[in-house]
């Protein structure tokens, strides 16, 4: 299983592109090759997926019914914008300004790997999305990744 991980601090050329680091493009898919999606993110940033990955987020949101009009309005949202990158030789994809725009990306980029996906932030915005209190993380770590154990003699969850 290929892991996308780290956070990796980057420089736009002048005309938009960004070098993907070689320890991220390590961690690709063989099977996604130099073809990657990009997307906005949910919040003020740009979601970047190897082929593969994309490729099971797009089933679920296209399985949704297109005769909703809910569903029809995410779906347009969800898919606005998203555009196909490929890797030149050197690494490096073109960012279109209106994904720059949107992210408040100018000329550095932060790359934070999430497992199957990487989000490429403006670093001044990526600061103000990190949690700044230590004990607020924790208890966000202790409610997500606590594991029950069942009392003495109780039933196995």
């Amino acid at each position: 299983m290929n892991l996308l991980s780290g956070e990796y601090e980057c420089k736009l050329d002048p005309k938009g592109r960004l070098v993907l680091p070689a320890k991220v493009k390590g961690n690709l898919p063989e099977q996604s090759g130099n073809q990657l999606v990009l997307v906005r993110g949910f919040e003020p940033c740009l979601v970047l997926y190897p082929r593969s990955a994309w490729q099971v987020i797009h089933e679920k949101v296209m399985a949704l019914d297109e005769f909703n009009e809910e569903y029809r309005q995410f779906q347009r949202n969800f898919f606005r914008g998203m555009t196909e990158v490929e890797l030149d030789s050197i690494s490096r994809f073109m960012l279109p300004r209106t994904m720059l725009r949107y992210a408040g990306i100018e000329k550095e980029a932060i790359i934070v790997g999430l497992g199957n996906r990487c989000e490429i932030w403006d670093p001044a915005r990526y600061d103000e999305f990190l949690i700044k209190d230590q004990q607020s993380f924790s208890k966000l770590a202790q409610k997500f990744l606590s594991v029950e154990t069942p009392a003495p003699g109780g039933p196995a969850a």
